[in-house]
């Protein structure tokens, strides 16, 4: 049974991306695919469309269609982010943009499990990739567990100044994954077009003793990063 023809096209072009195409390099013109392949411009569309649903490429109005940077594909396993991107070969980097105390507030202490005015240290980051913005992180951690933390560097990894200095394991999380677009100043911060499509994960994480330590929200750029899970039916 031969394959449906915007397989057929979709198949070339993800050849012609392996082979001979770098990210951010332009993909052949419609007519000229409709003209190679002797199909209409709603096939080329069709496989078009769904290599920009994966992730493959993406769309410039007025100017085409061109290849995407690879995703980093974050598995279901609680690391840091500097952890992932080392685990790819790539230098994580973070750039301080707040750091300050506060106190919780209605959705802080209730997602912390505190009492409302609980101390807490608030940060803003902005985490890059080998210095491509990737992420924007804004956290939230419990002030007497990590006294003295505002004073020392804060563009390394989070998790592991919370191991060294106060002897803090972080264990298990619980979070949320919506999707969303980032606004202008979102977008300038990462270096995307206003209204990019963002993965936004907002996270408990807890200690091996069970105390919630860390409220985290991220908002990852949707054209870079996503998420991979292993579901297992129940018995």
């Amino acid at each position: 049974m031969a394959a449906p023809k915007h397989a057929v096209v979709r198949a070339h072009l993800l050849d012609l991306i392996r082979d001979s195409l770098e990210p951010h390099q332009k993909l052949p013109t419609e007519r000229k695919l409709c003209d190679e392949f002797g199909v209409s411009r709603l096939t080329v569309r069709r496989a078009v469309e769904q290599m920009v649903n994966e992730g493959e490429v993406y769309r410039i109005q007025g100017s085409g269609t061109y290849v995407a940077e690879p995703a980093i594909r974050k598995r279901e396993l609680l690391t840091s982010f500097s952890d992932d991107m080392r685990s790819r070969g790539l230098v994580p980097g973070a750039k301080l943009m707040k750091a300050e105390q506060t106190v919780a507030g209605a959705r802080e202490s209730w997602l912390l499990g505190v009492s409302p005015g609980e101390p807490l240290l608030h940060l803003v980051r902005l985490r890059s990739a080998s210095s491509v913005p990737m992420c924007l992180e804004e956290v939230w951690l419990l002030a007497r567990l990590a006294p003295g933390l505002l004073e020392t560097p804060l563009e390394d990894s989070l998790y592991e100044a919370l191991l060294a200095r106060y002897s803090i394991t972080l264990d298990r999380t619980q979070q949320q994954v919506r999707a969303t677009v980032v606004d202008s100043a979102q977008a300038k911060l990462l270096e995307v077009p206003p209204l990019s499509p963002a993965l936004l994960v907002e996270r408990v994480t807890c200690d091996v003793r069970g105390r919630a330590v860390e409220l985290a929200c991220s908002l990852y750029r949707g054209d870079r990063y996503s998420l991979e899970q292993t579901l297992r039916r129940s018995q």
